[in-house]
């Protein structure tokens, strides 16, 4: 009697030592946040550190926004810089009234060569209460092309931010055209769509098989960003998982999609950070590991070669 009590003691200790085996050569799940801001409401950098380090958020690509000066951003990023990966500002005033000084400020920020990222560039932004005014710019204009010029001369993807849920009718098509049109144009060249593109998963595999250059960023695209907006986002979750659709697609297509936050102004950079960042881990962990990988970190560290930027 007592044999067999050994045997089943023995038993169940050679399962629990090969089971924490099998865990510890799980790989571990970490994410790269392809794209964030940062306003002249400063988070202290040791706070946005502290938020990624208990989410296991391993690195950001961060830009300046508002008031904030491409040089302070510098200065917030030196500090950290196998963690924080500054990008040139396009955003503000001379983007939007297409002024000299746009031009002259992104040639200043490339000139440094401190910069390893092109932060989003506005095409059609909706108007967002006083935060933020409607944008609409075609990909063909020349503040595009010039921003565009420079990822392609660095090897950058070029982040687009396309809101088409908030077109309506002829101007939607339009603006869709003139995307496509420039994904042909420079069919060697990642383009990104902050948001999904406000598509949803069916107009994001028609993106996905008619254009190799195309990849969709996850940011304000969970029910934590969503629910709290009166801004028609794609939400890719139902419920707490992944909603059915959404899932599929990303596991025929894990190669096109990026992890992202977008934290805007100071207020995401606090308990909102953690509730999406919950969201996403139990999204990611319903998908295959390698799945999972290429979304949460292995895209990005690939396409802006954040790896080596160490």
């Amino acid at each position: 009697m007592l044999y067999g009590n050994v045997e089943k003691i023995f038993l169940f200790v050679l399962i629990f030592t090969q089971i924490s085996c099998l865990t510890a050569n799980a790989t571990e799940l970490y994410f790269v946040d392809a794209h964030s801001q940062v306003d002249h409401n400063l988070v202290p950098i040791d706070k946005i550190i502290s938020l990624m380090d208990a989410t296991g958020v391993r690195q950001t690509i961060l830009s300046a926004r508002g008031n904030l000066k491409g040089g302070n951003l510098l200065k917030l990023t030196k500090r950290n810089p196998g963690k924080i990966t500054p990008a040139v500002r396009t955003k503000g005033d001379p983007y939007d009234t297409n002024s000299q000084q746009y031009y002259e400020i992104l040639k200043k920020q490339i000139t440094t060569k401190r910069y390893h990222a092109m932060a989003e560039v506005l095409i059609y932004h909706a108007q967002k209460g006083e935060k933020a005014p409607e944008v609409a710019v075609l990909p063909n204009d020349k503040r595009v092309d010039v921003a565009l010029d420079y990822a392609i001369d660095n090897g950058w993807p070029f982040v687009a931010h396309i809101e088409f849920a908030s077109l309506q009718g002829q101007q939607k098509k339009k603006f869709m055209r003139a995307f496509k049109q420039m994904l042909n144009q420079h069919p060697e060249q990642p383009f990104v769509l902050t948001h999904m593109g406000q598509l949803s998963a069916e107009r994001c595999l028609r993106l996905i098989t008619n254009h190799k250059n195309i990849y969709f960023h996850t940011g304000w695209t969970n029910p934590a960003a969503v629910e709290g907006s009166n801004q028609p986002w794609t939400d890719v979750f139902s419920g707490e998982l992944l909603a059915p659709e959404w899932k599929e697609l990303f596991t025929q297509h894990p190669e096109r999609f990026i992890f992202a936050l977008d934290n805007v102004f100071a207020e995401h950079w606090s308990d909102f950070y953690q509730k999406q960042m919950d969201y996403w881990k139990r999204g990611l962990a319903e998908l295959p590991e390698d799945v999972a990988h290429l979304i949460a970190h292995g895209n990005a560290e690939r396409l802006w070669g954040l790896q080596k930027n160490r």
